[in-house]
This record gives C-alpha cells, sequence and structure tokens, in this order.
C-alpha cells in the first residue's frame, strides 16, 4: 500500500483509491486521498 503525508491531519497515511500517474518529466507517483479527512495527497516517487 502506499502512504503519502497528509498535510491536514500532519500524519503519514494509507492512501485511499491510489492512482500511478507520471510528471512531466517522466517520473512515477501516486495520488490519492487521505482516509481520514479527504484530504487529496500526493507522492512522488512511485
Amino acid at each position: 500500500m502506499a502512504e503519502a503525508y497528509c498535510v491536514k491531519c500532519k500524519k503519514k497515511v494509507t492512501v485511499s483509491n491510489p492512482q500511478k500517474v507520471k510528471l512531466k518529466n517522466g517520473k512515477p507517483a501516486t495520488k490519492g486521498s487521505c482516509p481520514n479527512c479527504g484530504t487529496k495527497v500526493f507522492r512522488i516517487g512511485g
């Protein structure tokens, strides 16, 4: 499972609905939402 930092909760959370995306420079990233508050979270590098 992917983990990312939630700015609203101020802690690392497990990403709900993770989606693999590719940045403009070709690097991989993961985006999704925080399971606690629903805020969008983003992690570069997988």
